[in-house]
């Protein structure tokens, strides 16, 4: 029996020794804003280290009892609880998804509304080697560290516990059902194996593509067959040679997931599913219409007929980050001995995809990455699933915890700041109609 060759380690080694020189000459990018007052920003942070403890066990808890996408029960519930626990009247099932959860600090007609968002699905088999128990615990952790100091806050804090990231769209979900609608900006954190201010993100789009063809006796009668497999397999390859035309963040990874049973029967139906990603929403509809254009010519050639189903799962876009919250972000990660790398610094063909994304092109937002792991230690693996049960995690969420709260507490107390982060907002293009855009 023949084993699969060893992959060779050359590239990414390369991208290594580029990401090791540039940080060797790396710094944090600095905020021209000043934010909160300091001693606002000291209770805060005295707020969040006083829950250090809590948030430990919240990284251990939820590390234990993992659950995928919309089966976050357990997990839901827990994070209600602890709510609770420091006095909030937190809700369950809230904007069209049963394991979310909602907690508001503030009156709505108090100031500016800024969301901290927190996920806590997990990965099947390998749990939560994505680390959103550390995103919970982070996200938690800033809202409880806002309403220490609740009594002098000039605005209104909502803190959104976020189904369904992996594989999925809850964000999604939750704002086609109002989720956002009364926020003004929106936050959160992802542990890594860097910290970094601002990174690269994918939008991802699901595609199925269904060849029905006729099915005939193979050896008989093939020439009264319409081959549907035959569709599928030269979809495949014409996807493979789109490649060489694509820009080089796309991404697109396919498997052909029916094909027929029996050898001897044309097969009359072929599935083929893949993902598309691209860095900008406009080239992700781009290649959207291209692979569209791929399956009809697969049809086409072979006699079949094709129907297309997008988006089994609403899409995700890239994410758009807003410059001067990351500017305060950075500011709240240097008090706590941490220096968030700017953009660029790590390579961008690392890139994956979140829900995030399609809160950040309603709302103006952040999603840094702060690090837990050994930087060669990759996202959803087993390696990354111990990193989140461990000391750096919990250091990181709550220095997660610190920066968050306090971003979001400069983000309502410094009008020159709010004005910047919605001026930015708006010459990146502003809001658009997410479940409109690809229609």
């Amino acid at each position: 029996m023949s084993r699969p060759s060893e992959p060779d380690h050359a590239y990414l080694q390369s991208i290594d020794d580029r990401t090791r020189r540039l940080l060797a000459h790396a710094a944090p990018t600095p905020s021209t804003f000043t934010g909160a007052p300091e001693d606002l920003c000291r209770d805060v942070e005295r707020g969040a280290d006083r829950v250090a403890d809590r948030l430990r066990h919240v990284v251990q808890h939820l590390h234990a009892h993992p659950e995928t996408a919309f089966r976050e029960h357990h997990s839901a519930m827990f994070l209600h609880q602890e709510l609770s626990r420091h006095g909030h009247d937190a809700r369950l099932g809230v904007h069209g998804v049963e394991t979310s959860v909602r907690a508001e600090i503030g009156a709505a007609d108090s100031g500016p509304t800024i969301a901290i968002l927190a996920e806590y699905d997990a990965l099947p088999e390998i749990g939560h080697a994505c680390g959103h128990n550390v995103i919970a615990a982070a996200g938690l952790g800033a809202f409880l560290a806002l309403a220490s100091v609740a009594g002098r806050l000039p605005g209104r804090v909502v803190f959104l516990g976020t189904p369904a990231e992996e594989g999925h769209s809850g964000k999604e979900v939750m704002a086609r059902n109002g989720a956002f609608d009364d926020v003004d900006a929106a936050v959160m954190v992802h542990p890594y194996g860097y910290d970094l201010a601002d990174q690269v993100w994918l939008g991802r789009r699901l595609l199925t593509m269904t060849f029905t063809g006729v099915e005939a006796h193979a050896s008989a009668q093939p020439f009264m067959g319409r081959n549907a497999l035959d569709a599928a397999n030269l979809a495949y390859q014409g996807i493979g040679l789109l490649r060489q035309q694509l820009p080089p963040s796309d991404r697109v990874h396919t498997n052909i997931t029916e094909g027929g049973e029996s050898p001897n029967i044309i097969p009359g139906r072929a599935v083929l599913k893949l993902y598309a990603r691209s860095q900008q929403p406009a080239t992700l509809r781009d290649l959207s219409a291209r692979l569209e254009d791929v399956a009809r010519g697969a049809a086409l050639m072979t006699g079949t007929g094709v129907e297309l189903q997008w988006d089994e799962h609403p899409p995700s876009l890239p994410i758009r980050t807003n410059a001067a919250l990351t500017g305060r972000w950075v500011a709240a990660q240097q008090r706590r001995g941490r220096s968030p790398l700017p953009l660029g610094v790590v390579s961008d063909t690392l890139a994956a995809s979140t829900d995030f994304g399609n809160v950040s092109y309603r709302v103006p937002g952040i999603h840094p990455l702060i690090r837990i792991a050994e930087p060669a230690t990759a996202l959803h693996t087993r390696g990354f699933a111990e990193a989140a049960r461990s000391e750096a995690a919990e250091q990181g969420a709550l220095d997660g915890a610190v920066g968050l709260a306090l971003t979001a507490l400069d983000y309502l107390s410094d009008p020159s700041l709010r004005a910047a982060v919605h001026e930015e907002f708006v010459a990146q293009g502003g809001a658009i109609d997410v479940p409109a855009y690809f229609a």
